[in-house]
């Protein structure tokens, strides 16, 4: 039996990067963000950042098209926690899905 490749392609993105449907689909947000929601949300933009493939950006862990469900809920969390995008780009960038975000001012 021969050897069968298959491609596979991202699904086709709207503007804002979120695919047809993809809104109805977003994961609900706490109803006030506590510490251990912001832990969550850490974990979630941490492993599922990023990856340059040559389709373009994909997520690190599923390979779904960046920025996937759970990391654009994670920097939502993060921001109603009141981390600013560098924050939390910084904590993606350190790559550690237990780091403690920074405390909030």
């Amino acid at each position: 039996m021969g050897t069968r490749t298959r491609t596979v392609r991202p699904a086709a993105t709207r503007a804002g990067g979120a695919s047809a449907g993809e809104v109805l689909r977003e994961i609900p947000l706490p109803p006030y963000v506590t510490g251990e929601d912001a832990q969550f949300a850490v974990r979630a933009v941490v492993v599922h950042a990023p990856r340059r493939w040559s389709g373009g950006t994909v997520c690190r862990n599923d390979a779904s098209p960046h920025p996937c469900r759970l990391h654009r809920w994670g920097r939502r969390v993060l921001a109603l926690r009141g981390l600013r995008p560098a924050d939390i780009d910084a904590l993606i960038e350190r790559g550690d899905p237990a780091a403690v975000p920074p405390p909030v001012a």
